[in-house]
């Protein structure tokens, strides 16, 4: 069975890949009529190769899943005032196909070279946005501690901040004081008439 014979038989699958219409420009170009979004069943025709004939069997065969992506069938006033803005001439209350409508056809339809390529490349865009999510999903996780703070530098709050400086700084002596020890008090200035000295604090 052929690679792509699974656009052909899997309704799901086609679902799957239905707005994937960027494939269809790989292929060839769309007779778009001057809306820039509709396409008549001679246009739809003329991009796979086919005849008319075949078309419309691909439209009573699959109608409600074509009419799902965008196929419809102008009548009246609707009709009227379309073929006015668009300029087609037909009374012939033909389909009207989006891209959507279009790359479901491509899908759908067995006998063009141009159908077959579409469901190539439609195949070949799933299966790299696959590997790519596959791909993705692996993020690297980095384990190494935080650098130091550099020296006089702000620090955070926790033992590694404020309190880090606090103990860094007992039991060191400084000019000009007394150091001072853990677990003693911090001795207290008494004046007297010879001069200042220093008394063990009660």
């Amino acid at each position: 069975m052929a690679v792509d014979a699974v656009l052909l038989e899997s309704p799901t699958m086609r679902a799957t890949v239905a707005d994937r219409v960027e494939v269809l420009d790989r292929v060839r170009a769309l007779q778009l009529l001057p809306d820039g979004v509709h396409l008549t069943t001679e246009g739809v025709a003329a991009y796979f190769g086919v005849g008319l004939k075949a078309v419309y069997s691909l439209v009573t065969d699959h109608r409600a899943e074509l009419a799902l992506n965008g196929c419809t069938v102008l009548t009246g006033e609707r009709l009227t005032s379309f073929k006015t803005a668009s300029g087609i001439r037909s009374r012939a209350h033909s389909p009207l196909f989006t891209r959507r409508t279009v790359l479901n056809v491509a899908m759908l339809l067995r006998d063009s070279e141009a159908a077959r390529q579409v469901r190539c490349h439609l195949l070949d865009v799933e299966q790299g946005a696959r590997r790519s999510a596959v791909d993705g999903t692996a993020q690297p996780v980095d384990n190494a501690p935080p650098p130091p703070a550099a020296e006089g530098g702000r620090r955070g709050c926790g033992r590694g901040g404020a309190g880090r400086s606090a103990d860094l700084t007992i039991g060191r002596t400084v000019p000009g004081t007394v150091p001072i020890r853990p677990g003693h008090r911090r001795p207290r200035e008494v004046r007297t008439s010879s001069g200042p000295r220093w008394s063990p604090g009660s």
